[in-house]
């Protein structure tokens, strides 16, 4: 996704661990009960996007 970002929405998150099985560069981690992104690993392909069964995960244009 050039030019995008994968962002996880925390209110709507509930730390199901369905995107971090899913997301191949093993980027998505929680701690806490924080569910957070590694942006040095994410590549944005967005697969763990519909692994998410809160849909709290989307995208936006990136910096």
């Amino acid at each position: 996704m050039n030019g995008m970002k994968v962002v996880i929405n925390q209110d709507i998150c509930k730390s199901s661990g369905e995107c971090i099985k899913v997301c191949p560069q093993k980027a998505i981690s929680v701690k806490d009960g924080k569910t957070s992104i590694d942006y040095e690993k994410c590549d944005s392909d967005g697969i763990c996007i519909p692994a998410c069964p809160e849909g709290a995960i989307t995208t936006v244009k990136s910096d």
